[in-house]
């Protein structure tokens, strides 16, 4: 996501560039066809390496299907230390990225790397979709109810573990989290009236919403009791283990957000940088239950109404 400055090149098939700070990038090429393109990468936030691998290809598949398109065909994008580190622990790391790419039906066609002081992995991911059918973060609606598909706390608990902190089941249960892609959430909001959509990654919960508020110039609300968040991440939290991207958050969305709760350690999480998201998605209000229901029924079990969309002024009101 590039939100330094409007990078935007005029042209009458871009369909989204950088003006909303959308999750990928749309060229329409027909009528009846777009190109969705997106790139991702970062440094291990597991020690595992095939998992590391599973990660960081989720995290590019998502920004994909938060626009509503599939994953068409995949770059691989590393660094890694080739004289520092064993040649088989990059195996490993490439071979949890293509297991994704394979589950996500996608094909990966090529990449690029180079030799770098700390391992990094990512990819650049092409999705295809009809223009009519795009998902975008500015097509909300006054009186629209919002659903996440996967917990918060992501970030308090892969630091945890960094320090030593977390049980194996704690480390297992994040990993699980973050190794998990969007496809179903995706392919089950397709059967709904998603207005709006995007996935909450580095930003956080209430970073990435405001994102969506400002875009969609509503108001939005966020019932805090209702967002799912790893009960571990509540320990990390109290022990200091914050992310520095958490904090930076924190203080970024402060203007922008009204806390009516009275939980230092809940505020900390609604603004946790997140690795490998959910998606949040904006739909009518009657049908939100029922689309609840079908994500759970498809695995999405985290799946959740946090909070609802108002007219007003920009701004969040955690309540």
């Amino acid at each position: 996501m590039m939100s330094l400055v409007n990078l935007r090149t005029p042209h009458q098939d871009l369909l989204v560039g950088t003006e909303t700070l959308d999750d990928a990038g749309v060229f329409r090429i027909r009528h009846d066809l777009a190109l969705v393109q997106t790139v991702d990468y970062f440094t291990p936030v597991v020690d595992d390496p095939y998992a590391f691998g599973q990660i960081a290809a989720a995290n590019a598949l998502s920004d994909v299907y938060a626009m509503g398109a599939t994953p068409l065909t995949v770059l691989n994008i590393v660094g890694y230390p080739i004289a520092k580190l064993p040649h088989e622990t990059l195996a490993k790391i490439l071979e949890g990225g293509a297991e994704k790419v394979r589950e996500a039906g996608a094909v990966i066609v090529g990449g690029h790397s180079i030799d770098d002081n700390e391992p990094k992995f990512g990819m650049a991911v092409t999705g295809t979709c009809h223009p009519d059918d795009l998902w975008t973060n500015a097509g909300a609606r006054a009186g629209d109810a919002v659903v996440l598909t996967k917990p918060i706390g992501v970030g308090v608990v892969t630091t945890g573990i960094k320090r030593g902190l977390a049980t194996p089941d704690e480390t297992c249960e994040v990993t699980q989290v973050m190794a998990e892609l969007n496809k179903s959430a995706a392919q089950v909001g397709r059967s709904f009236e998603i207005h709006a959509c995007t996935d909450v990654t580095g930003f956080g919960l209430l970073g990435h919403g405001f994102e969506m508020t400002r875009a969609s110039g509503l108001h939005l609300t966020v019932h805090a009791d209702q967002v799912p968040i790893l009960e571990s991440a509540f320990r990390f939290v109290k022990a200091g283990a914050v992310p520095s991207g958490s904090t930076r958050n924190k203080e970024h969305v402060a203007p922008n957000v009204t806390y009516h709760t009275n939980s230092a350690e809940l505020e900390t999480l609604l603004t946790d940088s997140v690795t490998s998201g959910g998606l949040l998605m904006s739909l009518p209000r009657e049908q939100a239950g029922e689309l609840v229901r079908a994500l759970q029924q498809s695995g999405v079990t985290w799946a959740s109404v946090i909070g609802e969309f108002s007219e007003g002024v920009p701004h969040i009101d955690v309540v």
